[in-house]
């Protein structure tokens, strides 16, 4: 076991793996009574084209997959259902599906050793037949229908697909109702033979727990199980154009007040840094330019063109950055022309650009109270990274002016696109 320091933290991290590949990690808070748990494994939505475990050349699952999976690692065997059974200690359990992993997770305070073996044991013990997948498909074919109905989730969903043209992040998580009824129970095993061996897998624990305790009591549930041996997973590359798809759509919708999102592909091959720390980069920028003490976004209010801050929301591919801006307003060409002149001059004050780090800085004291933002930082330090960044507040400082500037040179905001949703 190895134990390191989250600096200026005041938190220990505590990391084990066993022998079947699977990695713990442990971030023990003695202040707190309860106890959040997440396993996850990086198989999301856009792994729809790979190699799967016993194969030997690429397949192509229908789209959704991974979310109807996570969907039916609830029904057991066993006829156990893990909602009942946590909410019989007095705990919490739920799951997601994001573009790039399936997380499984439970809270509480009470019977810790009994609720981590049952989360152990459910996620590992897949129970398919082609009875309870068809039964599935209703399930989620409302799920779809129920977002489709949503405009903030209308938008986001259209400016992503509307963005890209052959990644399969274009697509909803939980695909196509086609996709869905199409899904076979082979397509699910298939998917998990693959994706869900225990070294492309991660466990990680945040609360009131003793570590040692802890990861001995995991190898005890490991040891019972087999599990072929792994074989680097290998997905398929996408080369996705700079260009997006549809320039501009609109819809109509029975809202009150009309809804837009922009959304700006940004091709980062050409700019010599993690895509994750050139994100970071942008976050700051669009804070200072378009957040909610940015001076566009007060004049906006104040000028009751906008009924709510202008909501930015960054997601990213190996190569691109997608930024989406949402905005809910009656005058959709005033706004859409103010945002625009805004952002055709993007240079920033090195003050400002302190001032955010700083601020950056606070949240990272404020997280470390919650053991929900702990457990995430963990989770998307992973996935962004391969491992778990011990000293935030230096990743922080080492942002500079500089290369901030060099990033606004590089970056080409030209490739946009609009969803607009008007009233019907």
């Amino acid at each position: 076991m190895k134990k390191s320091k989250l600096e200026k933290l005041d938190l220990d991290l505590y990391e084990e793996q066993l022998d079947n590949g699977l990695k713990i990690y442990i971030i023990p808070k003695e202040n707190v009574n309860g106890i959040y748990a997440t396993f996850s494994t990086k198989f999301g939505s856009i792994n729809n084209e790979f190699m799967p475990a016993d194969g030997k050349k690429m397949i192509k699952v229908p789209l959704g997959v991974a979310h109807f999976l996570e969907h039916k690692m609830f029904e057991q065997e066993n006829n156990n259902d893990p909602f009942t059974f946590y909410s019989e200690r007095g705990c919490d359990a739920n799951a997601n599906t994001s573009n790039y992993k399936t997380t499984y997770l439970f809270s509480g305070a009470n019977s810790f050793n009994e609720n981590i073996n049952y989360l152990l044991d459910y996620v590992q013990s897949p129970y398919f037949t082609d009875e309870n997948v068809e039964k599935e498909k209703g399930i989620i074919e409302q799920e779809i229908k129920m977002y489709d109905d949503e405009p903030f989730f209308r938008l986001y969903d259209g400016i992503i697909y509307n963005s890209f043209i052959k990644h399969p992040i274009k697509y909803p998580i939980a695909g196509t109702v086609d996709d869905v009824y199409s899904i076979t129970k082979d397509d699910l095993y298939t998917c998990y033979n693959t994706f869900y061996h225990p070294s492309n897998m991660f466990l990680v624990i945040t609360g009131n727990v003793d570590p040692k305790e802890t990861i001995e009591l995991i190898k005890i549930n490991q040891e019972d199980k087999k599990f072929d041996d792994f074989k680097p997973i290998k997905l398929k590359k996408y080369d996705e154009p700079n260009k997006v798809e549809k320039a501009i759509e609109k819809v109509n919708m029975d809202i009150e007040i009309p809804k837009i999102g922009i959304g700006y592909k940004i091709d980062c091959s050409g700019i010599d840094k993690n895509i994750n720390d050139i994100k970071t980069y942008l976050s700051i920028l669009l804070d200072l330019k378009l957040g909610s003490t940015s001076t566009l976004n007060e004049l906006l209010k104040a000028q009751n063109l906008i009924t709510h801050d202008i909501d930015i929301t960054l997601i990213n591919t190996d190569k691109h950055i997608l930024v989406i801006l949402i905005i809910e307003t009656n005058e959709i060409d005033k706004v859409l022309n103010k945002v625009e002149n805004e952002l055709k001059n993007i240079e920033i004050t090195e003050e400002d650009f302190e001032r955010k780090k700083k601020v950056r800085k606070s949240n990272c004291i404020y997280r470390s109270d919650s053991i929900y933002s702990i457990n995430n930082k963990i989770m998307n330090n992973i996935m962004n990274y391969g491992s778990v960044i011990l000293n935030d507040y230096k990743k922080i400082d080492d942002l500079n002016i500089k290369d901030m500037n060099k990033i606004i040179k590089k970056i080409n905001l030209n490739n946009k696109t609009v969803y607009i949703i008007n009233k019907s």
